[in-house]
């Protein structure tokens, strides 16, 4: 079938019309891998009753933006989706994308400038999560479309050591030394690429865990192979549940060194504990910052969705007190760590906790990064409720981010500064921040 592409849309398709026959209009066709203008031949491989999705077979007439991709795992693993598109015209295609998802679901037709934040669109993340099979050996990401496993040797988004850390665990496992209890590897590095702390998942069927068991072998063996392994940890696939019994915390447990991370910023040190998030950019992480917390300042903040501290942190240099809120438990003892005096922390849902605020409370400024699905509209009318004269809301998902502001227009504020930070090149992902400012 020939279609000719229309758009990109958020998820990383291209979005292409079926010709209209005896049966009606032409269904709206999804295909990946394509850029706006191409005339492409595709193959139809799902119908669904309002759309359909197709596969390339072949390029027709190309776009002047198409690149050759850099990553020969390209189109088969299902990490990234726009390599085959300059860095540059990625940027164009996410600022659009945000733009019209503002316009179609909040309503809002952004008159003013969506401002581009580029990072280094090879090496940047800090952190790599793959899965691993022990017979035949194979270390890599889920293929394309698929919850199968891609050998992956090598991965060009990740930071240099984590690649390192990649390819000494093919060494191992060619040479039969890695342990069949482990099915996921994470890797995560520090900033200047020095040190790295390694999660490990272990298999429902693993046993427990023994002095001069395969896994801890495998651990010795990773770490002199790698002397930047700063400390392995191992989690059971129950969330929390550890396996390895050393004297810390029930709640997480190393098998080798430390089981925290130090990760330096332009102005502040974090810890940051296997099974806590943290951004992925290495690059990024101090623009963001700069962002969502410059030129705030008085005397009551409030950081939901806070993770380790990273935005209550910098907060508590300009405001008098900062309130911040984490349900996860790894994290929260991150954030509690690295909050100063003036930085309350608070381990609840973010809804429990506004729930439990006491009438009239008032704060000077208000920070939001919820998770992909955004704040809901009961969260997003309490936190309008609240009444703060400004407001930030960082975002991972414009649809989500959209449907929130609809709500949050609605109840008096206004939009003054977009901001794309491209935390994530070559994927379709898109990580904003919104400065939103109570109408007077």
């Amino acid at each position: 079938m020939e279609l000719t592409i229309e758009k990109l849309v958020y998820g990383g398709d291209g979005l292409a019309k079926q010709a209209a026959d005896e049966h009606g209009a032409g269904k709206a066709v999804f295909v990946p891998f394509v850029l706006a203008g191409e005339r492409v031949e595709a193959r139809i491989l799902k119908q669904k009753r309002g759309f359909a999705r197709g596969r390339v077979e072949k390029i027709l007439e190309p776009s002047a933006e198409r690149i050759p991709p850099a990553c020969r795992y390209f189109e088969s693993c299902g990490g990234c989706h726009y390599q085959h598109a300059g860095y540059g015209h990625q940027l164009a295609i996410k600022s659009g994308i945000l733009r019209e998802t503002l316009r179609r679901t909040a309503k809002l037709d952004w008159p003013g400038e969506i401002q581009a934040h580029p990072s280094p669109p090879w090496g940047y993340r800090n952190r790599s999560r793959m899965r691993l099979r022990v017979q035949p050996f194979a270390l890599g990401y889920h293929r394309f479309g698929s919850n199968t496993l891609l050998e992956v040797e090598e991965c060009p988004i990740s930071s240099p050591l984590i690649n390192r850390a990649i390819a000494a665990v093919w060494r191992m496992g060619r040479e039969g030394n890695v342990a069949a209890e482990i099915s996921e590897m994470e890797f995560f590095a520090d900033t200047e690429d020095a040190a790295l702390l390694i999660e490990g998942t272990l298999d429902a069927a693993s046993s427990p865990l023994q002095p001069g068991s395969p896994v801890a072998k495998f651990a010795e063996l990773l770490r002199a192979a790698l002397p930047e392994v700063a400390g392995i940890a191992l989690f059971s696939p129950a969330p929390g549940e550890a396996l390895v019994s050393v004297d810390i915390p029930k709640e997480m447990k190393p098998l080798f060194g430390e089981h925290t991370l130090t990760y330096n910023t332009r102005n502040a040190r974090y810890r940051v504990q296997a099974g806590s998030f943290f951004q992925t950019n290495r690059f990024l992480i101090d623009r963001l910052v700069e962002l969502v917390t410059a030129d705030r300042a008085g005397g009551l903040a409030l950081d939901l969705y806070a993770g380790v501290g990273l935005f209550s942190r910098a907060l508590s240099r300009s405001f008098r007190e900062v309130t911040a809120v984490e349900a996860a438990l790894f994290a929260f003892h991150d954030l509690r760590h690295n909050s100063p005096s003036n930085v309350a922390a608070s381990h609840a849902p973010v809804e429990g906790f506004l729930a439990s605020l006491p009438p009239r409370m008032k704060y000077d400024f208000v920070v939001v990064d919820p998770p992909r699905a955004g704040l809901g509209e009961k969260t997003a009318r309490i936190v309008a409720g609240l009444g703060a004269p400004h407001l930030t809301y960082v975002s991972c998902d414009p649809a989500t981010l959209s449907r929130d502001l609809r709500l949050l227009l609605e109840s008096g504020y206004r939009v003054d500064q977009v901001h794309l930070v491209d935390l994530f090149p070559q994927t379709f992902h898109i990580e904003s921040v919104f400065h939103l400012a109570r109408q007077p």
